[in-house]
């Protein structure tokens, strides 16, 4: 397609309309592809004197950056295609470019959409986790928007001091409300110092995960051999209200042998019951607290001393799921589709870069708008 413009532009540096055409070149530049054929502008592309300045430019398309040999829908074509799995040696044949230049181009778009996002503050329902980034650089923290299903940001370490200057420079902590994390004792005390006004709330599923590990622990150390029977494994693991009738018939012969590993079983699952409750309304959750105190200072007259030490620790934030529906199983999500990530990469060396294609991928919708 061969175009040239009609109408001559004010100068770009005085915005005066008296300018004259100095000199004319030919310009090529990719659009889009129509089927299976490339679109290409051949575009007469005038060179301007403004008379007033005495300053030279060039004129310009909308749509169509200086010095570039495509058009802006045409790189954004290519970077969707790219993204939806469509590998580089592919489009080389198809979109006619080279290997390195889409990967030019998907790079410098997804820092585009990841420097409009840089100037975001931090959200109300903040989820906290870590996940393994390699063994050489260690571990890295996740910063998830629990409450739009987003990941706020991905920052290299796990320990205050190496989180220190990441969280002194970051906007809108004052805002955070709500901050849900495991029982890691190093997270609660960056929440209380770096997030004052905000509440921190247990992951449900790792303290149920808690309370299991130990009964396990206690259960290997009355019965050994039971501890092996992948069967009654199974059993002791579930909810006593989701087993069947014939299973908790068999279930309840085997801790018919020993009272003190019955009673503890039982013990457990009315923990559990306790740990599984939410949306409770405040008066609910008043009168549900001295039974909770209750049976937590049944476990501290029990082997489960440890268990009993540990959720009295973590007793406001544990009372707080009762409150609270949100949970870091977000969070849980994209650290598997993290790894998918890493994965599709081949690993990651550079961390930034990790960064990048995490916030591209994870911290957005994934479709660019169109400029």
């Amino acid at each position: 397609m061969w175009a040239k413009p009609k109408h001559r532009p004010a100068c770009v540096y005085c915005n005066e309309t008296a300018v004259r055409i100095k000199a004319t070149y030919l310009r090529t530049v990719k659009h889009t592809r129509v089927g299976d054929r490339l679109m290409v502008l051949h575009l007469r592309v005038p060179k301007y004197h403004c008379k007033q300045c005495n300053r030279f430019f060039r004129h310009r398309f909308p749509g169509i950056r200086p010095r570039y040999r495509a058009t802006e829908s045409y790189r954004l074509e290519v970077f969707e295609a790219h993204e939806g799995g469509v590998s580089q040696k592919r489009l080389t044949r198809t979109h006619r470019i080279g290997s390195a230049t889409v990967e030019r181009w998907y790079q410098s778009y997804v820092r585009r959409r990841v420097s409009e996002l840089s100037g975001r503050s931090c959200p109300q329902v903040l989820g906290i986790d870590e996940h393994f980034f390699t063994r050489k650089r260690g571990y890295a923290t996740t910063l998830v928007d629990l409450k739009n299903h987003k990941v706020f940001d991905v920052v290299l370490g796990r320990s205050e001091p190496s989180l220190r200057s990441y969280l002194k420079r970051l906007p809108g902590k004052e805002n955070v409300r709500v901050i849900v994390m495991d029982l890691s004792e190093t997270y609660r005390r960056i929440a209380q110092q770096y997030f004052p006004n905000a509440m921190i709330v247990a992951d449900r599923f790792h303290v149920v995960r808690l309370v299991n590990q130990h009964f396990l622990k206690l259960w290997q150390q009355h019965d050994p051999e039971g501890r092996k029977n992948r069967g009654l494994l199974s059993l002791m693991r579930r909810h006593h209200w989701k087993l069947s009738a014939v299973q908790k018939e068999r279930l309840h012969q085997y801790l018919a042998q020993s009272p003190t590993l019955q009673a503890l079983y039982f013990a457990k699952q009315q923990l559990n019951g306790f740990l599984g409750m939410k949306s409770l309304k405040r008066k609910r959750a008043r009168r549900m607290l001295p039974q909770f105190l209750a049976l937590i200072a049944q476990f501290e007259q029990s082997p489960a001393r440890a268990l009993a030490a540990t959720l009295k620790s973590w007793l406001e934030p544990i009372v707080r799921m009762w409150r609270f529906t949100k949970s870091n199983g977000i969070t849980e999500g994209f650290h598997t589709k993290m790894e998918m990530i890493s994965r599709r990469a081949y690993g990651f060396r550079n961390f930034e870069n990790y960064r990048l294609r995490v916030l591209a991928l994870c911290g957005w919708d994934g479709v660019m708008h169109r400029t």
